[in-house]
């Protein structure tokens, strides 16, 4: 997968758009990710995410960096052995763009604030 494109709100992942929160795993893309609540990252939020088992997790925090992520929700992927990015989505989206191909990668982006 590659990201073509990000500006506030909208992302282009293999040519296609998308308006909302997004995951993208090295097969498909799921357009609908929604927070437990919407701008704190809880590990409850990660479930698909822990369950693909990647080695490298990129989360983008949004345009301005707004959605938080918490100490606990870091810890907690780092104790099931993934790599962790953390960034606001435009600096995520260049990190996610210059993965290894030889390591299961996925993303977690917040499109907006």
């Amino acid at each position: 997968m590659h990201i073509d494109g990000y500006v506030f709100g909208r992302m282009i992942i293999d040519g296609k758009t998308y308006t909302a929160d997004v995951i993208v795993y090295p097969d498909r893309v799921d357009p609908s990710w929604w927070r437990k609540e919407g701008h704190y990252l809880q590990k409850e939020d990660l479930t698909g995410i822990i369950a693909a088992k990647p080695d490298i997790l990129i989360i983008g925090t949004g345009d301005m960096g707004v959605m938080q992520v918490p100490a606990s929700t870091l810890a907690f992927l780092e104790k099931k052995g993934i790599e962790v990015h953390v960034a606001k989505t435009g600096k995520a989206v260049d990190l996610f763009n210059r993965q290894p191909a030889d390591k299961k990668v996925i993303a977690a982006f917040h499109l907006t604030c």
